[in-house]
């Protein structure tokens, strides 16, 4: 049995507003759910999750979204569309000659709008790649946790792809930073067939630790890196007041 991946979740402390944001980056509808605002992706983009969540941003993010482009203006418009809608410019290091552009989204979480020609993620669609912060171990257990192959496994770093293409999702290699706080994106898993509890105990024989269960049924896991993610269970009928 094999999961695929259902979301990359944001907590937010307006996710309504966040929401709208990534919506008009993207060009996708917001679809509310139980708790949170849905930007579902098709064709192989990942899709995206706002929950409400009074955690502060503490750090860099262990993962951020890489935007392509298609020509330059493409790029410059792009930009200027984040901007607009409430984004700002951000220095992590980043020297002049780089061609991508490096902004905060209007809770700080970091993106980059890539330059046009990156052979890496072309025919990867707007949202190009979900990059992380993480080891080479981490990168072999979510292909094999997903059923997804690795397009990418050099010097320490990793990537992977649905066998449908779309998003890629790239983990940079060491040194990871050391983990203080809870992650405030994670992946969300939906085991295929709907066992939940099959589905979980698949995951530890491949080396996750479980964490908790969550209010709305969800396992709360922890991958080899100790990133949290959620595997989802089935939606409870509602009891009779």
């Amino acid at each position: 049995m094999i999961s695929r991946l259902l979301t990359v979740t944001f907590d937010a402390h307006n996710a309504a507003r966040l929401a709208q944001f990534w919506a008009g980056m993207l060009g996708r509808e917001v679809v509310e759910d139980a708790g949170g605002a849905l930007l579902p992706g098709e064709d192989g983009q990942l899709s995206l999750r706002f929950v409400p969540s009074r955690a502060e941003k503490v750090g860099p993010n262990r993962m951020h979204l890489h935007l392509t482009s298609a020509s330059h203006d493409d790029q410059q418009h792009t930009v200027a569309t984040a901007l607009g809608l409430g984004a700002g410019h951000l220095d992590v290091g980043q020297r002049p000659e780089e061609g991508h552009v490096v902004l905060a989204d209007p809770e700080g979480n970091e993106f980059c709008v890539i330059e046009p020609g990156n052979a890496f993620l072309a025919g990867c669609g707007l949202l190009g790649e979900l990059a992380c912060d993480g080891t080479r171990e981490v990168g072999l257990f979510w292909s094999e946790a997903l059923g997804w192959p690795l397009v990418w496994d050099q010097d320490q770093e990793t990537a992977i792809q649905s066998p449908h293409g779309g998003t890629k999702v790239a983990w940079g290699g060491p040194p990871v930073a050391p983990k203080e706080v809870r992650n405030r994106q994670r992946f969300d898993l939906a085991p295929a067939g709907g066992d939940q509890q099959a589905e979980v105990d698949r995951l530890v024989s491949l080396g996750v630790t479980r964490l908790e269960v969550g209010e709305d049924g969800a396992v709360v896991l922890a991958d080899p890196d100790g990133n949290e993610f959620c595997v989802k269970g089935r939606r409870a009928t509602p009891r009779s007041a």
